[in-house]
């Protein structure tokens, strides 16, 4: 079985941040996504991948 893809809104809950996040990480942080039309989607095998290996971390500036 393939695993299924997800909205900004489902990685959004699944992070526990806010939409606006996940798509300042796609632009600034090289969130895993794929657009589709015009949609987000993700798989949440690559976005807790992304996370462990640091994808997520602030650093100097952030806010």
């Amino acid at each position: 079985m393939t695993e299924p893809w997800l909205s900004a809104d489902d990685i959004a809950v699944h992070l526990g941040v806010t939409k606006d996040t996940v798509y300042t990480w796609i632009a600034e942080k090289e969130m895993p996504a794929h657009k589709i039309g015009r949609l987000w989607k993700f798989q949440a095998s690559e976005i807790d991948g992304w996370v462990r290996h640091g994808g997520a971390m602030t650093g100097e500036g952030d806010s």
